[in-house]
Order: structure tokens, then sequence, then C-alpha cells
């Protein structure tokens, strides 16, 4: 059930659900880090810059294989599963669905414009904002339609990178793949000065990504695994509803099938040494891959959950997923603090290793700190204002003794 006047409080909450979401967000910054710490150009071609030989090729190995495009795909699905719980709470409520709706997401977009302009421009926000207000007209289609529906969006980008890679010459790609030494050299100085002077790359970064890169890329891999997150959903499968052996299954099918290809990219691109020719091509290996083993995610929380379902680790899982939105924030705001010129400034100054020790003191913060804020508050601060601007009316974030 869900209250008649606002969100599904906190005692109706679909702990497994909580709990992958936690996983998510804090996997999500194993790959953020690299762009925080290093210029936005290693997410595609990691010998650019820094160390990349001994434990620092380790490090990137073990995120490329096991992080990079898995925990955000996660992320997507409970996305799209959320699609489906908002619309059903709403029309219980008897209220609009589609107009709270509406505005859940617009609001959505305005925290993810101020976050990509002001903070960082690798926000995720306004695709997530933008994507639902399309994928939610697809609520009634069957699990199998949508899966269908979403894997063809995913194909879109796929299909139209592979005929590049056949059809252009290389040098078209060259300076994505091998930026200028000096435009390196002036990202890193841009970061490691002070807020204002980064504003002159942030901005037309964001803007980029919001425009050509949205409707060229993102558009299509995030609205895609939305509407596979909504046939997981519906399947029973992100609600934690099926068996034990079932999650099993999903675990061992989604692993090996999702690590072969990836590891198979891997050989790939090392075996042409890093060529620019290999460029368009070896990103096809995780850009498939990833989606099966972000699967056998799913099935790995929930098949825990299950085992666990109040264990500690479990519940400060689902704490932190209950607060996801907030400590998401909280990451752009740890993360830019330590690698920016209005902090730290360690950017370009880490190596890869490190980062990954930043990674981990950041959780070291975020999980306590999720579990405590819940004992005392219902909701995380952004999703209590995110609550209060899509119902239009102030939410309770005490807890009270009805609460679970």
């Amino acid at each position: 059930m869900s209250s008649e006047n606002g969100p599904t409080p906190p005692s109706e909450r679909i702990v497994a659900l909580d709990a992958l979401r936690g996983v998510a967000l804090l996997g999500i910054l194993v790959v953020n880090v690299r762009v925080f710490s290093m210029p936005g150009s290693v997410l595609t071609n990691p010998t650019i810059y820094g160390d990349l030989t001994g434990v620092n090729y380790w490090a990137w190995f073990v995120g490329h294989v096991f992080a990079e495009q898995k925990f955000i795909t996660v992320f997507t699905f409970l996305f799209g599963g959320s699609v489906l719980l908002f619309i059903r709470s709403a029309e219980k409520s008897g209220r609009s669905a589609l107009r709270l709706y509406g505005r859940r997401s617009g609001w959505l977009v305005v925290f993810g414009l101020g976050h990509a302009y002001l903070l960082w421009y690798g926000d995720i926000l306004v695709a997530y904002g933008l994507c639902a207000f399309g994928v939610v007209f697809l609520r009634d289609y069957t699990p199998r339609r949508l899966v269908l529906f979403g894997v063809g969006l995913l194909a879109f980008p796929s299909v139209v990178e592979i005929l590049a890679g056949l059809t252009l010459d290389p040098s078209a790609i060259a300076s994505t793949w091998q930026p200028p030494e000096t435009a390196l050299r002036t990202e890193v100085e841009t970061y490691r000065s002070g807020w204002g002077d980064q504003m002159g790359h942030r901005i037309p970064t964001a803007f980029q990504r919001q425009t050509t890169g949205f409707l060229g890329y993102t558009v299509w891999r995030v609205g895609g695994s939305m509407l596979l997150g909504m046939a997981l959903f519906k399947w029973g499968v992100l609600t934690n509803d099926r068996p034990p052996r079932f999650y099993r299954r999903l675990i061992g099918f989604g692993a090996a099938s999702g690590l072969a290809v990836i590891l198979a990219g891997v050989w790939y691109v090392q075996a042409s040494d890093w060529g620019i020719g290999t460029a368009l091509f070896w990103r096809q290996f995780n850009y498939w891959g990833s989606v099966p083993l972000a699967v056998a995610y799913v099935g790995m929380v929930m098949w825990y959950c299950q085992r666990r379902p109040d264990g500690v680790l479990t519940r400060s899982l689902a704490a932190v997923g209950r607060t996801a939105f907030s400590n998401y924030i909280l990451q752009t705001g740890l993360a830019t603090s330590i690698f920016y010129g209005h902090g730290l400034g360690l950017f370009g100054q880490t190596t890869r290793v490190e980062a990954l020790g930043v990674v981990v003191a950041i959780w070291a913060v975020q999980i306590p700190l999720s579990v405590l804020w819940l004992r005392y508050f219902r909701f995380g601060p952004m999703e209590w204002l995110w609550r209060v601007l899509t119902y239009e009316t102030r939410q309770p974030l005490r807890v009270s003794r009805s609460d679970g």
C-alpha cells in the first residue's frame, strides 16, 4: 500500500530493492572517480593519462571489467522499476498519476541541470528525467515487449558506432581517442583552479553531453536500460519475488556471458596496442557485456537479501539506497572537494590506486552517515525536497512511531 497523500512510507519499502540501489550507487563511484580525478577522456582511452602499469593497471582492469557501465546499468534498471512503482502508488491514491509523474520528472531535470553546471559535468539526472518522460508511455507493455523495445534502443548507438568504424577514416576520431597534450594539460590546470575558472570547461562539456551526446548515445542507452528494468520489475526480479534457484541461475548465466564478452574486448584492444583503428569497435564489448553482468549483480543482491534479510550489511546498503539521491550529490561534493582547486586540488596528481583509496574513504563516510540519518529522518534531504516539490505539500521528515 502507499500513503494517500504522498510517497510510499519507509515501513512499506522493498528492502532488497533499496539494498540493490545502495550497491549500485556505491559502485558507480568506482568509475566516476576516474573523471573526478583525471581528464574525462580517460574513460575512452585510459592510456592517455596517468600510470597504467603494475598495480595501477590492475586498478583500471578491475574497474573496467567489474564496474564500468555495470553499476550505472543496475541503477538505470532500478529507475525503470521506480517508474512503475510511482505510477501504481499515485493511482492508488486517486490522484492524477501522469501529472504527478511529469512534475517529478521535471524537477529531476532541474536538479540535474544545477548539478551539471554548478558542480560536475558528468551528471546523469538530466538524462534520467528526460528519458522518464518517454518510457512511462510504455508502462503497460508486457515484459517481453519491454525487453524487445529496450534491446532495440540499446542497439541503435552500437550499430551506428560499428558502421562508423567500418566507413570512417580513423583520423576523424583522433582528437577523442588521443587528445592533444595541450588539451589534457589545460583541463588539468582548469580543475586545479578555483570554482569560477572551472566553468570554462564544465559548461560546454555539460552542454555537449546534454545535446549531441544525449541524442547520439545517452537517450538510447538510458531509455533502453529503463525498459529492461521495467520488465525485470514486472517479472518480480527486482522485487525479490523469485526463488533462490532462479537468482543463482541468473548469477551464473549473467556473470559467465558478460565476463566472457568484456574480457574478449580487453584482449582485443590490448592486442592492437590501443590502436586508433580499434577505438569504436572495442567499446562494443563492454557496452553489451555490461548488461548480462549487471543482471548478475541484481541476482547476487537479491539472493543475498533472501538469505540475510535483516543482516547488518543488507540494512546498511538499504540505508544508502533509500538516500541514493542525496548520496549521489554528496559523492560529487566530497570528490570535487578532494580533487578540484576549490578544495585540495589533487586533480591529475593521484594514481588510479590512490583514487580507489578515495572511493573507499567516501564509502566509509556515506554508509554510516546514511544509517545514522535514517534513525532520525524518513528520507534523505534531497529525497525529501524532491517529494515536497512533486506533491506540492510539505512531507513529514522526522521519524515517527508509525514508521517501520
